[in-house]
């Protein structure tokens, strides 16, 4: 190698990145401590910035294109350095490549429960899980407050700060909303119109890391196994509001649970528990009899009512199938 060659090799001409990753959000240009050719050529391909650094401080930016690095389209750095006009000697500065993309299908989830206020039980333990996508807006921010002075930076490096930082988010959110008689049953309900109202005050967080997050989802809130299990029967009774049916409800679940462990029920609870919930049936028909023999008469909706009742007496094997019968057409008579 001649000493032109030699000389030459120390210059950098040509500044490129060809990412073949799906993860690299930013990635700093290798140049073995060589100089920067004036002149040199500069490719920003689509989905890229490249940014110059001068000393730790970020000067010009470059969107996408071809670009010749002279002191006209480096006017940051040329101020920075003083560079006289016509200035043609190789320069020292680093350079940055940041991917401008949208990074899709990130999870996030609560890594313990949550335990809220709510307006209807008092308060709720849960956890949330669900997925977000972000992308890169200011890189002077981003390269001061998360990137520094890393080489590389990937997906995993950056991760669990936006997981974290998302998760107590939205654990401040949802627990302020709860202190305004916010119930756990209206988020589960309206999932997208909370994800709506949560949406901004998480983006406006992260706008200080400069980054955007351009959507937030929540797939799944979990609920612990005995409040998921109060809940289902309470919709599957329609019982809120009324006393009566919750009674039956009670008496019912001793039954089921002793039916579910034969070996540790307690025979003597269990037959009180059936005579209580057909006592209590048997009233209902007295008192309807009464009501139709002193001329009150019966609604429809009042008949209805006590057959859906019979039918749980069954379920719940108060009543044998031929008593079933015999009251179901009793009832089915007076319609």
């Amino acid at each position: 190698m001649g000493l032109f060659d030699f000389i030459k090799g120390q210059f950098i001409d040509v500044i490129e990145w060809v990412d073949f990753t799906r993860d690299t959000i930013m990635w700093k240009f290798p140049d073995q401590d060589k100089e920067i050719k004036m002149g040199a050529q500069l490719t920003v391909r689509e989905s890229q910035v490249a940014a110059l650094v001068n000393e730790g401080k970020m000067a010009d930016i470059f969107e996408p294109g071809r670009y010749e690095l002279t002191t006209r389209n480096m006017p940051i750095l040329t101020t920075l350095n003083s560079w006289k006009y016509g200035f043609n000697s190789p320069f020292k500065v680093d350079i940055y490549f940041f991917n401008t993309r949208q990074f899709t299908a990130n999870k996030w989830g609560t890594p313990s429960p949550v335990t809220i206020p709510d307006s209807k039980f008092g308060q709720v333990e849960f956890r949330a899980f669900g997925t977000y996508n972000f992308r890169l807006t200011d890189y002077e921010k981003f390269f001061r407050e998360v990137a520094g002075t890393a080489p590389v930076l990937a997906l995993s490096d950056v991760e669990g700060l936006i997981r974290g930082k998302l998760v107590d988010r939205f654990t401040e959110i949802v627990a302020e909303m709860a202190e305004h008689d916010f119930s756990f049953v209206q988020m589960q309900a309206n999932k997208t119109e909370f994800v709506q109202a949560l949406l901004p005050r998480i983006s406006d967080f992260f706008n200080d890391f400069g980054i955007e997050i351009t959507d937030f989802s929540i797939q799944s809130i979990t609920l612990p196994p005995e409040l998921q299990e109060y809940l289902r029967k309470n919709t599957q009774m329609n019982m809120v509001g009324d006393l009566q049916r919750f009674t039956q409800f009670q008496m019912a679940n001793a039954v089921e649970k002793s039916a579910e462990n034969p070996s540790g029920g307690n025979a003597g609870i269990d037959m009180g528990t059936g005579l209580a919930m057909g006592q209590m049936m048997m009233n209902q028909m007295n008192q309807a009899n009464q009501q139709q023999q002193s001329g009150g008469g019966e609604s429809k909706d009042d008949i209805m009512k006590m057959l859906r009742e019979l039918g749980e007496l069954k379920t719940a094997g108060v009543l044998t199938e031929e008593e079933f019968a015999a009251k179901k057409k009793e009832l089915l008579d007076r319609l």
